[in-house]
């Protein structure tokens, strides 16, 4: 009994559709940036296998590389972002870790222009009484 294969082929056109997604970019715009018709990119995107120079000139308007596009996996994406958001968290806490609430500082700030406010309020108050005293 033959059990089938699965094809261990790279399917380019899928990786580029979806890195062109996740750059939040149109096959309209990758078209014009690349001089052809939105129709060829729907079916660049649908083709296994995508010419070298063509592969590279699509990498250079993703902002990729053709290695990048090649070796793209969606595991890989959620990995990456998953150690880039646990080096940021770490950094951040070693070097700018915070040791007071932001909000109580932000209300002592608050605090201390409303007092200063009421002062100069009190002050100008005081220069009219004195200039109503001067004028009678």
């Amino acid at each position: 009994m033959e059990t089938p294969t699965k094809s261990n082929k790279i399917h380019i056109g899928r990786k580029i559709s979806r890195i062109r997604e996740i750059r939040g970019i149109k096959q309209d715009y990758l078209a014009v940036e690349l001089g052809v018709s939105q129709q060829t990119i729907s079916k660049i995107e649908q083709s296994e296998e995508v010419e070298d120079s063509t592969l590279e000139k699509i990498a250079t308007v993703l902002g990729v590389t053709v290695e990048g596009i090649k070796n793209f996996s969606e595991e890989g994406i959620v990995n990456y972002f998953n150690t880039f958001n646990d080096e940021v968290t770490h950094s951040f806490n070693a070097y700018h870790g915070c040791t007071f609430n932001p909000l109580d500082k932000l209300m002592e700030a608050l605090e201390a222009n409303k007092d200063l406010y009421e002062r100069l309020l009190a002050s100008e108050r005081d220069k009219t009484e004195l200039l109503k005293k001067e004028n009678q």
